[in-house]
C-alpha cells in the first residue's frame, strides 16, 4: 500500500522539475555558456512624469511652510510675550511656555531669537536660491553677530554646503573664522566692574544695563557676576566703568550682599528691588538703599 504512494510523490516530483528549473539546473546552464561574463541583462525603463507647472508651484509653497515652521513658532512666542498675552493664566511668561508648550525657558527664547534671524536672512534669499534655514539650530551660532554679518555667514554656510542648507556645523564654522578676523584684545582684568551691553544680541535682552564683576578673562570674551549668577560675554558687549581698585572691592561687597538675598526667593516686589540695584552706574548705595538692603538682610537671617 505505501509502494504506490511513494511513485506518485517522484512522479509529481519530476513534473515540477520539468517545469520550473532548480537553481543547480540555473548554475549549470550558465557554466555552459562559452562566456558566462557576457550575460545579457535586461533592465525595464519607468519613465517619471514631470511635475506640471502647477504642481512645481505647491511644491515650492509646501516646501516654504515647511522652512518657516520653526520661525513662524518664534514670531509667535515672541508677539505672546511683548503683548503679555498669558497674564489672564499666569504671572511669567516663562512659567506660561512651561505649562502651555513644554518649553523650558531656553528653549522659547531660543527660538524667538531664530525668528529675528530668519527675517533677516530672507532679505538675501534670491541671492541663494531660497535656500533657507529649515532648524533653529542651524542659525544658533549666529545671534551674537550683526544682522550684515548674519547674512555674510549664511551665504558663505550655503556655499560651502554645495548649494545646500548647510548644518549647524557649518555655520558654526564660518561664524568662527568671522569672530577671529575681528577679534579685538582683551584688556580687561579680574575683579574689574564693567556694564552689559545689548546691542542687538537677544540672549542678553535681560541683562542690557545691569553691572557685573569680570571672575574670569577668556581670548574673545569676559566671565562676568551679576546679582544671578555667572554669564560668559562678549567682549563687544561690555563696557569697563573705569572704578578705581578701591571702588571695585566696595562693588564686590554690594554684589555679593544682593546676591545673598535674591537667592532666597523672596517676594516678587523684592526681587526687582534688588534688580534695580543690579543697574546702578555708580560705585555706591545711598542712604535709602542701604537701609532696605540691610533690612532685607536682616529679614533672611530670622
Amino acid at each position: 500500500m505505501n509502494k504506490p504512494l511513494s511513485r506518485r510523490k517522484k512522479a509529481t516530483s519530476a513534473t515540477f522539475r520539468d517545469n520550473t528549473p532548480t537553481d543547480d539546473q540555473d548554475l549549470e546552464d550558465i557554466s555552459l555558456q562559452e562566456n558566462p561574463g557576457s550575460a545579457t541583462i535586461t533592465v525595464s525603463a519607468v519613465e517619471v512624469e514631470e511635475l506640471s507647472s502647477e504642481e512645481q508651484r505647491d511644491r515650492l509653497h509646501l516646501e516654504r511652510r515647511v522652512e518657516r515652521a520653526v520661525f513662524e513658532a518664534g514670531k509667535a512666542l515672541a508677539e505672546l510675550r511683548d503683548r503679555r498675552l498669558y497674564r489672564s493664566t499666569h504671572k511669567t511668561f516663562e512659567e506660561y511656555c512651561r505649562d502651555r508648550f513644554g518649553h523650558s525657558r531656553r528653549q522659547s527664547y531660543l527660538l524667538m531669537d531664530a525668528a529675528v534671524i530668519f527675517d533677516n536672512l530672507v532679505e538675501i534669499c534670491d541671492q541663494i536660491d531660497h535656500k533657507l534655514p529649515t532648524a533653529e539650530g542651524q542659525v544658533r551660532p549666529m545671534t551674537k553677530l550683526e544682522p550684515q554679518q548674519q547674512q555674510e555667514v549664511w551665504l558663505r554656510a550655503v556655499k560651502l554646503a554645495g548649494g545646500k542648507v548647510p548644518t549647524g556645523r557649518i555655520v558654526k564654522d564660518v561664524v568662527q573664522r568671522i569672530m577671529e578676523r575681528t577679534k579685538v584684545p582683551n584688556t580687561y582684568q579680574i575683579g574689574e566692574v564693567c556694564q552689559i551691553l545689548v546691542k542687538d544680541n537677544p540672549e542678553l535682552r535681560r541683562k542690557g544695563g545691569c553691572w557685573g564683576i569680570v571672575s574670569a578673562v577668556n581670548e574673545f570674551s569676559c566671565t562676568v557676576r551679576v546679582w544671578d549668577g555667572e554669564y560668559t560675554i562678549g567682549l563687544q558687549h561690555l563696557k569697563s566703568f573705569n572704578y578705581l581698585p578701591q571702588e571695585c572691592q566696595q562693588m564686590q561687597v554690594i554684589c555679593d550682599r544682593i546676591t545673598r538675598v535674591y537667592s532666597r526667593g523672596l517676594e516678587e516686589s523684592v526681587q526687582r528691588f534688588l534688580e534695580s540695584l543690579g543697574k546702578l552706574n555708580r560705585a555706591y548705595l545711598t542712604a535709602l538703599e542701604e537701609k532696605l538692603l540691610s533690612l532685607l538682610e536682616l529679614e533672611i537671617r530670622v
